[in-house]
Order: C-alpha cells, then structure tokens, then sequence
C-alpha cells in the first residue's frame, strides 16, 4: 500500500442502517405530530371563512350545521357591486404605490447609510431606529391635524403620503447592501461610474431577493392596514378594502356575504406571496450563507 492509498471504512450492515434510521423517526413524530396540530389549527380558520363564502345566504349554516350546498352566488355579488369594486381598486392603489415608493426610496437610503461616509451618518441612521419604538397610535392624531390642516382628509394623497416614510424598510435595506462587496463598488469608481449608474446596475440587480421581500411586507402591510384609511377616509370613493369590509358589520347584511368578500380580499396577498416566492426563498439562502 502507498501513502496516497487509505482505507475506506466498511459501511455499516443493512440492518444496522435499518435500526438507525427507525430509531430517528421514532424520535421525530411527536415534532411531526405537533406541526400536523399546529398545521390544522391554522389552517381551519381559513377552511371555515371559505366554506362560510360558500355557504347560502340567509341559511344557519357551520358551525351550527353544514350546508346543503355549495354556491358561488355570494362571491359573484361582491364581485359586481359597484361599493366592492371601488374600495378594492382603492386598496390596490394605495398598496401598489405604497410598494413603488418605499423600495426605490428604501433602496436609495439604505445605499447611502451602507457604503456613503458623511458626517452624522450613524446619527441619522440611530434617528431612524428609534422612530420604530414610538407606536403609530401616539402620533395618529398629530398626523391627522396636519394632513386635515393641508387640505389632504378624505384624499388619495393624503391616504397614501404619511405612510410612505417606513424606517424598518431602510433599515433592512442598509443590512443587506452593507454586505455586498465593497470591491464592487470601488471597481465602479475606477470606471469612472456615475452615482445613478452604480444604484441602478450595481445596487438594484444585487438586491432582488431582499426587495422582493420587502416588497411582500409592503404590500401586506397597507393591504391590511384599517387605523389610517378609517381616520382619514370618509368617503366610498376613498374608502379601501380594510374599512369597506368593517362597514358592513353596522348593516344588514348575511353573514356568508360577508365572508365572501373576506375571501375574496386575500386572493391578491397569496397571488403576491406566489409570485415572489422563489425571491424569498433565495433572500433567505443569502442570509444563511452570509
């Protein structure tokens, strides 16, 4: 035998094998069964709204008793009322832009406080965090006097513009673009590289998984949101989703029509959640291998 030459362990017997692996599946179902609870309990809320969408109008239904039948009446109502349409349009508008703004205004900053040295730069950055441990609710109402008192009550802009300035957003913007090679951009420099040619083919491409991601939380978050557009929009033609749908509850109105259009309001979060999936994915292998 030669130095380069070693010996390979023999593999363990088959039935040895056989022990070993039942013996890690028998440690590993009570973990499988408590997801398999957790799973159900999860899920069943949304398993209840869907069959409650379903269910006939004006007909005792679960959780008294199952339907007779299924049918898509209540979600084809919904879907061509007029007041239903508009505030989903609104929804849409105010998440989409919302998206668009913060991102190329996240990014940006988030460039700046990662790999700009200026004076007061860790400063700003501390100002930034600490606005995120001072709860929204304390400064709802400064917010409306000043948005009433500029003429923006009851308007898009004025729906749409305080909410546009999210210091988590740069913050998880700086955190990723701080680990991105620093030879990249020096690289740039020696090219004689203009500052809005390093964001856009430098910074931007790089950054794809964490701006899909934040972009999933984004829109999310102002799908969602109820406090602001119930203080600051009064009107059908402003109203979004959030609100129309806690308009109903003050109304006649069947329960199963209700849940419909619940239903119908999650479509476009798990239509979003799909779509980007695979980014979130990939932002998620990143930050392990970093």
């Amino acid at each position: 035998m030669t130095l380069t030459e070693t010996k390979r362990p023999a593999p363990p017997p088959v039935g040895r094998r056989s022990a070993v692996r039942g013996r890690a599946s028998g440690r590993q179902w009570p973990l499988v069964a408590l997801l398999a609870v957790v799973s159900v309990l999860t899920v069943s809320p949304f398993l209840l709204m869907v069959v409650l969408a379903l269910s006939p109008a004006n007909e005792p239904t679960v959780p008294h008793r199952w339907p007779d039948g299924l049918t898509f009446d209540n979600i084809m109502t919904n879907l061509t009322s007029s007041g239903f349409l508009t505030w989903t349009v609104n929804s849409f508008i105010f998440s989409a832009v919302s998206v668009v703004v913060i991102l190329l205004t996240a990014s940006m900053a988030g460039y700046a406080f990662a790999k700009k040295r200026f004076p007061g730069r860790d400063t700003l950055m501390w100002a930034f965090l600490a606005t995120m441990m001072v709860p929204f609710q304390a400064t709802l109402i400064p917010l409306f006097i000043l948005v009433s008192e500029l003429d923006g009550a009851d308007t898009f802009w004025g729906l749409i513009v305080p909410t546009l300035a999210n210091s988590q957003a740069v913050f998880l913007m700086r955190q990723f673009i701080r680990d991105l090679p620093d030879e990249l951009f020096e690289a740039a420099k020696v090219d004689g590289a203009p500052e809005w040619r390093v964001y856009l083919q430098i910074v931007l491409p790089l950054t794809k998984p964490i701006l899909a991601t934040l972009g999933v939380f984004v829109f999310l978050w102002h799908w969602n949101d109820f406090l602001w557009p119930l203080v600051v929009a009064n009107s059908d033609e402003v109203r979004t989703l959030t609100v129309g749908l806690a308009s109903l509850r003050g109304e006649e109105f069947p329960q199963s029509m209700e849940m419909a259009a619940a239903a119908i309001s999650v479509v476009p979060c798990l239509v979003v959640f799909f779509v980007l999936q695979r980014y979130l994915v990939n932002s998620i292998a990143m930050t392990g291998l970093k």
